[in-house]
């Protein structure tokens, strides 16, 4: 986690509450494709459904959630979703106990847990907002992103290891008790939270579903940082399942191998959230943003070329960790420059937009790469991938935009 000043009691409950529910979902990190196949015995095509179909179906239910955050108190919505994360998920090893687990329960808890999880996330976003100073926004979404890179670290291999010992069944009510530890902690946040300002509308509106797109397009900045965003999570994500067959189905790496492979690099997304900071207040915002952006473009397509033995683990080291370096650096400026774009009145409207949008362009652009490696190949697929990608920092705002509160103030009388 990145050192510095403190933040204040309340954002370090806040940020205890985070990491539990990290630390959690990384040890369950592909429990349920793990149950589908090693409990329930089905086949690719379910495995993929669940994967894809969860996500997405999670996402489209998700789109009336952002205006419903909006207009209600965040703590209370984020107490909430944890403990609806934590009882879907509790399900699974009950129905399991019970000897009545089914694919379709997991797909339903896949879909009730994605939906959650962006409820939870523009609940947050916008909480954080109100509850630490513009000027310290950048140092709390650097201490986030360290501690997303420190879960995905460690979680994957410890899970890895309890799924070993004890199932995968095992983890996911792991994952579940993290939530309720989570809800727990942020309930521990305290003081007053003010009551947002209603629409004035008896219920929800029609119009209230798509605020979010409609202020995130209309804004030259975000309409851009979006695009951008999702174009190339979705490329990056698109070929992970492919490199996955590539090496070990083709190259003959052992599981524990292509594990590494993606576990060390890891390391660069602890320096690069560090790098974040300081980086921001020697050369800019805006500087540091479309450089950032520009240089995580520029590894994916290495993987193409993947040779078998270590050369190529070596390979695939030096790529990812540049890669997730210059990843650590610049999603948290990111998160912050869109915390700071976005109007008070409509951050989380704006957090579930992104989110929505994401989640669906990623389980979109897997599912059409999927076919695009049937048709063209693994490694052709792969560096198709890696040239679009390149491409993307075009879409990153050419001018800088000033932080609100380092705007100067008008004149009075003015």
């Amino acid at each position: 986690m990145v050192a510095g000043r403190s933040l204040g009691r309340r954002f370090g409950w806040l940020w205890a509450a985070y990491a539990v529910s990290a630390f959690g979902t990384r040890l369950a990190f592909d429990a349920f494709p793990l149950i589908a196949v090693l409990v329930l015995h089905t086949g690719t095509t379910e495995v993929a459904l669940l994967a894809a179909a969860g996500t997405a179906v999670g996402a489209v239910v998700a789109v009336p959630l952002g205006p419903w955050v909006e207009f209600r108190r965040k703590r209370p919505v984020m107490i909430a979703t944890d403990l609806v994360r934590c009882a879907a998920l509790l399900t699974v090893p009950a129905a399991f106990a019970l000897g009545r687990l089914g694919f379709a329960q997991l797909l339903v808890v896949s879909v009730v847990v994605a939906a959650a999880d962006i409820a939870f996330t523009a609940a947050s976003g916008a909480h954080l907002k109100a509850l630490v100073p513009p000027e310290d926004l950048l140092a709390a979404n650097g201490r986030f992103e360290s501690t997303t890179w420190t879960a995905t670290i460690l979680g994957p291999p410890l899970g890895g290891a309890a799924v070993g010992l004890f199932g995968p069944v095992l983890t996911v009510a792991a994952d579940a008790v993290s939530y309720l530890l989570s809800a727990a902690v942020i309930r521990a946040i305290g003081g007053g939270e003010p009551r947002p300002a209603g629409t004035g509308a008896p219920r929800l509106r029609a119009r209230d579903l798509l605020a979010g797109w409609r202020y995130v397009l209309a804004h030259p900045a975000l309409r851009r940082l979006l695009l951008n965003s999702v174009l190339v999570n979705g490329l990056i994500m698109a070929a992970s399942p492919l490199l996955v067959v590539l090496m070990v189905g083709r190259l003959g790496f052992a599981p524990w191998q292509y594990g590494l492979a993606f576990a060390v690099p890891c390391l660069g997304g602890l320096v690069g959230s560090r790098l974040a900071r300081p980086l921001v207040a020697r050369f800019g915002r805006h500087t540091v943003l479309r450089t950032a952006g520009t240089l995580r473009a520029c590894w994916s397509v290495g993987l193409a070329f993947v040779p078998s033995g270590t050369a190529g683990l070596v390979l695939v080291m030096v790529v990812e960790f540049g890669l997730i370096t210059c990843t650590g650096v610049f999603t948290p400026v990111l998160a912050t420059c869109r915390l700071d774009l976005a109007d008070t009145g409509l951050v989380a409207r704006t957090l579930a937009a992104w989110s929505v949008t994401g989640k669906v362009t990623t389980a979109a652009v897997t599912a059409l790469w999927g076919l695009l490696a049937g048709l063209t190949g693994l490694r052709t697929a792969i560096a198709v991938a890696g040239v679009l990608l390149l491409a993307t920092p075009l879409l990153l705002p050419r001018h800088a935009h000033t932080p609100r509160h380092e705007r100067e103030p008008e004149p009075s009388g003015a």
